[in-house]
């Protein structure tokens, strides 16, 4: 049997590693896949640059379109990243009877549901392993190897860049710029780092891992997006002390009426798995109803981690290509035509427990009145902390039990209406994960 003809359409960090790895290990490939997988053609946006890594060993040109319609080529791997020409890119490649294997998360996000639709019409695969944690391989996990489970949720550190930031941020006392600035030097973080500290990275990647999860359509512009860059080293500190790490987490929950799909910093305990997560690492606690929770760790981004999870689709879409489209793992996990239509629930309507924090005047009646706007709001205390604060009154931490967000964020404008506060109500959620 014939080899399968890869085209690979970008020549980057990923593209590269992708390169490497099939040449390094063309014979063990081979022994799993059942035929050779070759690399026929390249598309690059840099000549030379591509040409110092493959040399004469395959065509390299300019015309990604060109690379796509070629009638030799029977997988296209885009590595090019962005949601305009990609889309162009992978949708001409499908239209072309081609299978497609994909890193691009926010390519998925915002088109997958375009994008798998037109691959189950033609009969193609679309594969994207490496578009969430690098080489850990949670897609297959929670497509086929959780398939037989009801999944209720799942939370993960699915951003590298902001994970490195806060553990340094923790281990050193130093503040968020600082620490992003050294990131940006050590190269895990970019000369434009917004994707990232802003939530947005990880909220691609929870999309698809919601889709999978639940067997919902791609709905990306409905997540509840949140940062790192306003947290406070004050906070990550008290967190310690409180026996708890601040996270940016992605979390999806079934909820009967509807799906949590939410990124935010978060409050895990001290002794949980994911606490302990430092550095560019990944993890992702999935928990299933019939397996209980499991944990994915991992590198989640580089050369070859990435280009692992690349080469595993192709070998997985390999082993599949002779196959009948209605016999192949469905895209999202789910059939088609048993996608549920159950609703992303807005973020006022989730239910979380919360870190509160505030600065007050030191005078009589303060606790009282604060506990009597949560009070009248089903707002319960867990436990509360009090310090002096160096420039007068007090600093006042309050640690709830679960409450419905609506409810919280009316309380803290209630709060902040009080005389005796002399600043804005820090909020951040926290995630037991039970």
């Amino acid at each position: 049997m014939g080899p399968m003809r890869v085209g690979l359409v970008g020549l980057g960090v990923v593209g590269g590693g992708t390169w490497t790895v099939l040449a390094r290990n063309a014979e063990e490939i081979a022994r799993r896949a059942g035929r050779r997988i070759e690399v026929a053609r390249v598309a690059v946006r840099d000549m030379a640059k591509a040409r110092s890594k493959v040399g004469e060993a395959v065509p390299v040109s300019t015309d990604a379109f060109g690379l796509v319609r070629d009638p030799e080529i029977d997988i296209v791997v885009e590595l090019i990243g962005g949601d305009t020409l990609a889309r162009e890119l992978v949708l001409e490649a499908i239209a072309n009877g081609k299978h497609v294997v994909t890193a691009n998360k926010a390519l998925l996000a915002k088109h997958g549901n375009e994008i798998f639709a037109a691959a189950s019409r033609r009969g193609v695969m679309v594969a994207f392993e490496a578009a969430v944690a690098g080489g850990v391989p949670i897609i297959k996990a929670i497509r086929e190897g959780l398939t037989a489970n009801r999944i209720q949720w799942l939370a993960g550190i699915i951003n590298g860049t902001t994970n490195f930031i806060l553990s340094e941020m923790r281990a050193r006392g130093l503040p968020f710029d600082q620490v992003l600035a050294e990131a940006q030097r050590l190269g895990y973080a970019e000369a434009d780092p917004t994707f990232d500290v802003e939530g947005v990275d990880a909220a691609h990647k929870l999309t698809l891992l919601a889709s999978l999860a639940f067997g919902v359509p791609v709905q990306f512009d409905k997540a509840y997006i949140e940062g790192i860059s306003k947290l406070e080293g004050v906070d990550i500190a008290h967190a310690e002390r409180l026996g708890y790490r601040i996270k940016l987490l992605g979390i999806t929950r079934r909820r009967a009426e509807g799906i949590e799909l939410r990124v935010h910093p978060a409050l895990v305990p001290a002794d949980k798995l994911l606490a302990n997560v430092e550095g560019a690492m990944n993890a992702v606690l999935v928990y299933g109803d019939a397996v209980g929770p499991t944990l994915y760790y991992g590198q989640g981004a580089g050369e070859e981690p990435t280009a692992s999870a690349v080469v595993a689709d192709l070998v997985d879409i390999t082993r599949l290509h002779t196959a009948d489209p209605g016999n192949r793992v469905p895209h999202l996990a789910f059939q088609p035509d048993a996608m549920s239509d159950l609703a992303i629930l807005p973020m006022d309507q989730v239910r979380t427990s919360y870190y509160l924090r505030l600065r007050v005047d030191d005078v009589p009646g303060v606790l009282a009145d604060i506990a009597r706007i949560l009070a009248d709001r089903g707002i319960s205390i867990g436990s509360m902390l009090q310090q002096p604060s160096h420039i007068g009154g007090a600093d006042i931490i309050f640690l709830t039990h679960e409450a419905v967000e609506g409810k919280v964020n009316e309380a803290i404008c209630a709060i902040e209406t009080l005389s005796f506060v002399r600043s804005k109500v820090t909020r951040l959620r926290m995630e037991n994960l039970q």
